[in-house]
C-alpha cells in the first residue's frame, strides 16, 4: 500500500451532546477562548489533508460560523448516529483511494503527534482499519474494544457483559479508515440498535472481518480526556490552560501563581513580563516586554505596551502605550489608547478617548468621547458630560491643561493649550489657551499661572 495515498480528514461535531445540559451544540463550548471543535481541527492541519470536512448538523449555522476557512462543513440533516455522520461526508469525497481519518469533535486535548502515529500505525499495518484505543485506570460510560484475529470489537458499556466491563482498553473514536473499505462497510451496516441508529463501530468490525482492523495505543493518557459533560469540559480546559502557561513562561515570561491565572489561547506576551496572581488575559489581548499585569486585572482583546503596568484593572479594546501605568480598580472600554507615559489612577472609567504622551487622568474621573493633549493633568472627579440625551459629543483637551478636582466638562467643549481650570468648574463654553477660568459656568478671569518646569524647581532648590 503507498504510503503517498491522501489523506482525507472528517471531524464530527453533529451532535447535541445531551449531557453537558446546554442549550449550545457541545463543541461550540469553548475552552481557553476557544471552541472545542476548532482543537481538532488545529490537531490535524500538520498532517496537511487533501480535504478537511466537518460534519455539521445540531445547530449547523452557528458551529459553521466558527469554523476557520480551511474547513468544509458538510450538513447532516437528521442526526442518525456515527456511522451516518461518516456515509454523509464520504458523498462529498469523489475520490476512491485514500485513507479518510475521522476524529471527534469532543476531544480538545488529542495532539498532532498523535494523529501522526495513528496514520502511521495504518499504513505500516496494511489494514483496512485502524482504531485509536487506551488503557483508561477508570473506563467507566467509555466503549470497550476487544481485538481478536483482526476483528476489532468495540461494545458499548450499556451492552457490555460483567466480563467486558472489566476492560479497561477503551474506545476514543478515532480511526483510520482505507476509502475503499468504510465506503463498502458502510453500505453494510444496520441499524438494529435500541438508538435505531447507524454506529462507526459496527463498521470497524465489518472492515475487520473482510480486512483486518488494529488498535493503536494512545501514549498520552492526558489526551484521551472526551468532554460529554461540564466536569469533563472543566478538567479539559485545566490541562489546556497549564499548556497555554508552561509555553508562554518556557518563552521568558514570569507567571507568579499559575494556579490563579487565566490565559487564553490567542493571547501573545513579551519576554521579561511579569503577570500576578488573579489575572485574566483573553481574546486577542497582546502584552509586551518588561510589564507587569496584575494582580487580579481582567484584559480583553486589549493591546498593552512595553514596560506598562496594569494593576487591578480591566480593560476591553483599549491599548496601553509604552510605559503607561493603569489603576488600582480602574475600567478601559473601547476605543482607548492611552500615550506613553501616561497615567489613568484609582476608581477611574475610560472610553473612546485618546490620552496624550505624559497626561494624567490620576483617581475618580469620567471620561468618555474626548481627546487629550501630552502633559495634561486632570484634577480627581474631573468628568466629561458627554451625552446629551440624543448624541455623543466630543471634548477637547489641550497640551498642558489643568483642571482642579470636580471639574465637569459640558461637550461637545474645547479647552486650550495650557488652559487652567478652578476646582468646581462646570465648563459649558470653549476656554482659551492660557487661560484661568472658574465657576458654574466656568467664565475666564485672567491668565493661567505659569507652569513651573521641573528643571527650574531643581536648580531653585
Amino acid at each position: 500500500m503507498s504510503h503517498q495515498t491522501p489523506i482525507f480528514a472528517v471531524v464530527l461535531a453533529a451532535g447535541k451532546g445531551t449531557r453537558m445540559k446546554s442549550n449550545r451544540a457541545k463543541v461550540l463550548h469553548t475552552l481557553c477562548g476557544v471552541p472545542m471543535v476548532n482543537y481538532a481541527i488545529e490537531a490535524i492541519r500538520p498532517l496537511v489533508p487533501e480535504r478537511l470536512l466537518v460534519v455539521v448538523g445540531h445547530q449547523a449555522e452557528e458551529v459553521k460560523s466558527v469554523l476557520p476557512p480551511d474547513a468544509e462543513p458538510v450538513l447532516q440533516r437528521e442526526q442518525l448516529g456515527t456511522g451516518d455522520a461518516v456515509r454523509v461526508a464520504l458523498e462529498s469525497i469523489e475520490e476512491e483511494e485514500g485513507l479518510l481519518l475521522v476524529v471527534n469533535g469532543d476531544g480538545p486535548l488529542i495532539s498532532d503527534r498523535t494523529l501522526g502515529e495513528l496514520v502511521e500505525r495504518h499504513r505500516s499495518a496494511g489494514v483496512g482499519a485502524t482504531v485509536l484505543a487506551a488503557e483508561l485506570p477508570d473506563p467507566n460510560g467509555l466503549g470497550r474494544v476487544t481485538e481478536d484475529a483482526g476483528v476489532v470489537r468495540i461494545v458499548e458499556e450499556r451492552d457490555a457483559s460483567e466480563a467486558e466491563r472489566e476492560i479497561r482498553l477503551v474506545n476514543l473514536g478515532l480511526y483510520a479508515f482505507e476509502l475503499s473499505e468504510i465506503r463498502a462497510a458502510l453500505r453494510n451496516l444496520g441499524s438494529d440498535n435500541d438508538q435505531g441508529e447507524l454506529y462507526l463501530t459496527d463498521a470497524l468490525e465489518i472492515i475487520g472481518r473482510r480486512n483486518r482492523a488494529v488498535t493503536y495505543r494512545l501514549k498520552d493518557l492526558e489526551e484521551a480526556n472526551l468532554v460529554n459533560d461540564r466536569s469533563h469540559l472543566a478538567r479539559a480546559e485545566e490541562i489546556l490552560r497549564r499548556r497555554i502557561l508552561d509555553a508562554h513562561m518556557r518563552d521568558g515570561v514570569t507567571v507568579r501563581d499559575p494556579s490563579s491565572t487565566h490565559i487564553e489561547a490567542g493571547v501573545e506576551i513579551g519576554r521579561d513580563t511579569i503577570i500576578l496572581p488573579g489575572t485574566f488575559l483573553r481574546g486577542s489581548t497582546k502584552v509586551g516586554s518588561d510589564c507587569v499585569i496584575g494582580p487580579f486585572t481582567d484584559l480583553m482583546d486589549t493591546i498593552v505596551c512595553d514596560g506598562a503596568l496594569v494593576e487591578h484593572s480591566v480593560g476591553r479594546g483599549a491599548e496601553i502605550g509604552p510605559g503607561a501605568n493603569v489603576g488600582p480598580f480602574s475600567y478601559l472600554r473601547p476605543g482607548t489608547v492611552l500615550g506613553a507615559g501616561s497615567k489613568v489612577g484609582a476608581y477611574c472609567e475610560v472610553k473612546n478617548t485618546r490620552v496624550g504622551e505624559g497626561s494624567k487622568v490620576p483617581h475618580l474621573s469620567y471620561v468618555g468621547d474626548a481627546e487629550i493633549g501630552e502633559n495634561a493633568n486632570l484634577g480627581a472627579g474631573t468628568i466629561t458630560a458627554n451625552y446629551d440625551g440624543k448624541n455623543k459629543n466630543r471634548t477637547s483637551i489641550g497640551d498642558g491643561a489643568f483642571t482642579g478636582v470636580n471639574t465637569s466638562l459640558i461637550a461637545p467643549v474645547t479647552i486650550g493649550d495650557e488652559a487652567y481650570l478652578g476646582a468646581g468648574s462646570v465648563v459649558n463654553k470653549d476656554i482659551p489657551p492660557g487661560k484661568l477660568a472658574v465657576g458654574a459656568p466656568a467664565r475666564v478671569i485672567r491668565d493661567a499661572p505659569k507652569k513651573v518646569s521641573e528643571k527650574s524647581k531643581k536648580r531653585e532648590s
